[in-house]
């Protein structure tokens, strides 16, 4: 655990280290790799590591923001295991990381019963080149929460609004449900909780119908999802959001579903 109050108090370098056995089962906070509570980290990293046989998650970004995850490869873990927590982190730089084999835990949050290679409770983070290989549930689960919660709790913090940081060239395969899940809604706007000041009668007078509060796309791209239980790409209750240059193949339902949507696909493949 790398934990102090304030911006930039810790530096935090681990890299090219082998975890095993590792993450306390029935511990929160107990996890492999776990940096807590101090801000911005724009020194620190987890670099080249390989995390196998945990108990509890794999790497853990609890109220940071700019740490850099790379590289890293994470084999039989239980729990969501790149895990995001409190919906209040933003601009980390997750690439090119691989998660294999991931399970359930029933020791944890509800969502741990249902786990995720990655779980992302904010968007507006940076996701480039990763690869889910297994999961019993998910690949890359976007459960973005109401506000921020836990100990970073703010209602000025509205996650289902926010813009996506990055999102692209990311890989999902052979997981139980679904390889990139939009859920709990993404609808991003320049003012992400403000009110949705979308006016039919400003849009029936030719006048800007959104105000001061224009919503922003968010480019999910060539993201590759395919052998998943049900569907290479589900998105629930999402604006504007755009699927683009994504492939989906093989799976077990559906290539794509949408559930109350206002998205655009765009140069899409499936099989």
């Amino acid at each position: 655990m790398v934990h102090s109050p304030g911006d930039e108090t810790s530096i935090g370098r681990i890299s090219y280290t082998e975890f095993t056995d590792v993450g306390q089962a029935f511990q929160l906070g107990r996890y492999p790799i776990h940096f807590h509570m101090i801000g911005t980290v724009h020194k620190s990293f987890v670099k080249g590591n390989a995390v196998h046989q945990t108990y509890n998650r794999g790497t853990t970004i609890h109220g940071v923001h700019y740490l850099r995850i790379e590289e890293n490869v994470y084999y039989n873990t239980m729990g969501h295991t790149i895990f995001i927590e409190d919906a209040a982190e933003t601009k980390n730089y997750i690439r090119r990381n691989l998660v294999i084999r991931v399970h359930a835990s029933h020791s944890l949050l509800n969502t741990d019963s249902t786990p995720a290679c990655f779980w992302i409770t904010h968007p507006d983070n940076i996701f480039i080149g990763n690869h889910c290989a297994g999961s019993v549930r998910y690949g890359f689960w976007f459960d973005l929460q109401p506000n921020a919660m836990g100990p970073s709790f703010n209602t000025a913090i509205c996650p289902p609004r926010a813009k996506l940081g990055e999102f692209r060239d990311n890989v999902a395969h052979s997981v139980g449900r679904y390889g990139l899940r939009v859920f709990h809604g993404h609808d991003p706007h320049l003012k992400p909780c403000s009110g949705n000041t979308f006016s039919w009668t400003k849009y029936y007078a030719g006048e800007d119908a959104y105000g001061t509060n224009p919503p922003i796309t968010a480019y999910y791209e060539n993201f590759l999802g395919y052998k998943n239980g049900r569907n290479g790409i589900i998105g629930e209750d999402t604006g504007a959001v755009y699927f683009k240059n994504c492939t989906v193949a093989d799976n077990g339902v559906a290539g794509i579903e949408t559930n109350k949507v206002v998205s655009v696909l765009d140069n899409m493949s499936g099989v």
